[in-house]
């Protein structure tokens, strides 16, 4: 290939001509592949674009017969043109007939082309189709023409993704690849149905200038963008809430180190010097090719990384550019899509406005996950490529019941779920009108139903949900949302607003549940663990750093001051946990009253039951406490040694097992027969079928999202608790099914109570 003349740049100052030329989009491609023909002297040139359906189509050729245009078709992985769609990498051949994945298409005339070069056309890490150029003469095609067709491959995307051909293909009604509509299986993270329009959580940064006027003048704009991210990853990380040692400096330092990969730098300076790239394109392309490649690994670990780079791409490009995008105005129907956020992240956001939340990770007990069930933001989670796939105003649906995304759904689909929203409002009103009516069921059982919450704006859900009380106050978001640890009267004054907002109602507070999945960053770990989830966390953190314990129980004390106050330890292991908790709030109680502080009117302390070994200590527990309450979620994960945050196991264990449920049954008996109360306040209660089975094993007070006291409600206000009993007792007893799940719902049925 003569270089000097017919390079790369030349190449693209030509096709920048044809770009801007009047002319249809069938001939604009038409002048395209003659025109890499003639610059890179080969014989043929052909493009072929993904269709929805999953063919590659031939839309364009210089050298093949031209009435095989829109006719001659692959499948992703049939033939070369297929296996390089499939794996989003080149092929680079000297005999194409020679090689085991090639396959004969009679009507293009190819058979006398032997050399083959065929590079994937990506657009942010996505293959939108495959362009090729092929000779006579059997040789290995050189670097410098591989550069220069995947630079080319990056015009041909743009015009893919601005839909410039989508009237082009064969069968125009199935579209191509880009605006195909896309069905998504997820994880429901939290309940609900939101319609509306995408809204990227990481904006990307269109780059619509490609080809470069001075090469070297992009390559100075390149290094000094460089050298402002790489300062300012610096002083991210150098900041006094971050600078300390631990877990979470680890992970900042790999960020940094991305950064100062020269590796990096150098891929993105030569896609400017040999290509003729704008610094922009350069490292869009560069980002394209690694996130190709990175998204076919299966190692967990540099899937993870991919995150790590995406980031420095999209902050680079921002640097570049000279804007942020991150302060994004929000549609009034917006649809969050993200690879992962925090908590803090998704408050930044105008809730008003935000009618659902899409991830590509996130897991039912992220932090994440629990502030949308607070705000009632349907969630889909584990949903993957999401970000990739999904283009901003994009129509798309979050389905937080079944799990499930359809991004650019049919009309069909829409007008389903658009029916679906009316009924779930009709729904809701019916729930409304319970709101004041008492849960007690048909044979007279009365039922507590509380919520669960940890933020203020959770308060105004106790009135409209009709709940009679909180039963798990989080203290931990507060301090998952802030960037320093809260000071004893910030916390004083969220409790004192928790007790105000619920009244004469009881409220049950947690004291700190961190560590596990529950990192503070300011908060440093004396090593990093394998298994957080089992490792420091809650009480167990709480007795070794007793002054957190101590602030958090003077701040609760003091708030309390003259009115009722319940407090339980989380992650309680042993009776000597508790006793030891104990000891710090007596001993507050004792500080207080020698400075002159008014006590509380009454104070409860419990324990929470999620380590299954407290399961046989249940006896000398209910000696001590005041009450319990069963974290089922922790419970049920560490009774079957199954990570709920796992998805591959997500499904394989029943909460409504005969095993478990006979050891929920024991607390409930047990608790009772002490006279202290018992409170399950995990996922199962906000579920109408597994609080009918909790209401059949004994419990009398359950705890839930509020969007859930509606629906429990109407279940509880229909049950015959006795007869239910009669139909469990003897299944339990036998214990010869897996679950209780078909026999529940077959009572449900039966007796006409309602589960939705």
């Amino acid at each position: 290939m003569r270089g000097s003349i017919f390079g790369p740049r030349v190449l693209l100052r030509r096709l920048r001509e044809v770009m801007a030329e009047p002319i249809s989009a069938q001939a604009r491609l038409d002048k395209i592949v003659a025109t890499i023909a003639a610059n890179m002297v080969a014989e043929v040139c052909s493009v072929y674009v993904l269709r929805a359906d999953g063919v590659l189509e031939l839309f364009a050729t210089e050298g093949l017969n031209r009435t095989a245009v829109h006719k001659a078709a692959l499948k992703v992985g049939e033939g070369l043109v297929g296996t390089i769609a499939d794996a989003a990498t080149l092929l680079n051949l000297p005999d194409a007939q020679a090689h085991p994945a090639f396959a004969y298409l009679p009507e293009t005339g190819e058979e006398v082309y032997h050399s083959f070069l065929g590079v994937p056309i990506l657009r942010a890490g996505r293959t939108l189709g495959v362009l090729v150029v092929q000779n006579r003469a059997r040789k290995s095609y050189s670097d410098e023409e591989e550069e220069a067709l995947q630079t080319t491959a990056m015009i041909i995307a743009e015009m893919i993704a601005s839909g410039e051909l989508a009237t082009l293909a064969a069968t125009p009604a199935t579209g191509l690849d880009l605006a195909r509509p896309q069905h998504l299986p997820g994880v429901a993270l939290s309940d609900g149905v939101g319609l509306g329009h995408v809204v990227l959580h990481e904006p990307r940064v269109v780059v619509t200038n490609l080809i470069a006027e001075d090469p070297e003048k992009e390559v100075r704009r390149l290094d000094a963008a460089i050298a402002k991210l790489r300062l300012s990853v610096d002083d991210m990380i150098e900041r006094g809430e971050v600078a300390h040692h631990g877990e979470h400096r680890d992970v900042l330092e790999a960020y940094r180190m991305f950064a100062y990969d020269r590796g990096w730098a150098r891929r993105m300076e030569e896609a400017i010097v040999r290509s003729g790239l704008t610094a922009e394109a350069a490292v869009e392309r560069v980002q394209s090719d690694t996130r190709a490649r990175m998204q076919r690994q299966t190692d967990p670990y540099l899937r993870e990384r991919l995150h790590d780079f995406d980031d420095l791409t999209f902050r680079l490009l921002r640097e570049l550019m000279g804007r942020d995008d991150r302060k994004t105005q929000l549609p009034d129907n917006a649809i969050v899509v993200a690879r992962n956020m925090g908590a803090a992240e998704l408050l930044d956001y105008d809730r008003t406005r935000i009618r659902g939340l899409v991830l590509e990770e996130g897991a039912p007990t992220s932090h994440v996950a629990i502030v949308a069930r607070a705000l009632n933001i349907a969630t889909v989670g584990q949903v993957p490529n999401a970000v990739s796939l999904a283009e901003p105003g994009d129509a798309i649906i979050v389905d937080g019941e079944a799990g499930l995304v359809h991004l650019r759904p049919p009309g069909d689909v829409e007008s389903a779920y658009a029916d679906k929203v009316r009924f779930r409002a009709r729904r809701q009103e019916r729930f409304r009108r319970l709101r004041n009516k008492p849960a007690v069921t048909r044979d007279g059982v009365e039922i507590s139903l509380n919520i669960n919450a940890g933020l203020v704006f959770d308060l105004p859900h106790l009135d409209e949900s009709g709940a009679d009380g909180i039963g798990l106050f989080r203290t931990e978001l507060q301090f998952m949302i802030a960037s320093a640890f809260p000071r004893m009267s910030e916390q004083q004054q969220l409790y004192g607003k928790v007790l105000d907002g619920a009244g004469a109602r009881p409220v049950t507070f947690r004291s700190l549940d961190i560590g596990g999945d529950k990192v503070l960053p300011y908060l440093t770990r004396a090593v990093a663990e394998e298994n957080p989830a089992m490792g420091w966390r809650a009480i167990r953190l709480g007795l070794d750093r007793p002054a957190l314990l101590r602030t958090q129980v003077r701040a609760l004390l003091k708030a309390a001051a003259g009115r009722h106050l319940r407090l339980m330890f989380p992650m309680v292991s042993e009776v000597d946990e508790f006793r030891r908790g104990r000891e710090i709030v007596e001993r507050e109680l004792r500080f207080l009253a020698g400075h002159g502080y008014e006590p509380p009117k009454k104070l409860q302390l419990g324990a929470m039951i999620e380590v299954p070994a407290l399961l046989f200590e249940l006896d000398e527990l209910l000696e001590e406490v005041d009450f319990v309450s069963v974290g089922s979620n922790d419970l049920f994960q560490f009774m079957f040694a199954a990570d709920r945050g796992n998805a591959m196991i997500t499904d394989r264990f029943d909460p409504l097992a005969p095993s478990f449920l006979r050891a929920l049954g024991t607390i409930a008996e047990k608790a009772r027969h002490a006279g202290k109360g018992a409170t399950l306040c995990g996922e199962l209660a906000g579920r109408p079928l597994a609080a009918m089975a909790l209401i059949g094993i004994g419990f009398r007070s359950i705890s839930m999202t509020p969007a859930s006291v509606g629906p429990v409600k109407a279940m509880v206000r229909a049950l015959d608790v006795a007869a239910l009993e009669a139909a469990m007792t003897p299944a339990l007893a036998r214990a010869t099914d897996r679950s209780l799940r078909g026999l529940l719902e077959g009572f449900a049925h039966e007796h006409d109570v309602p589960l939705t």
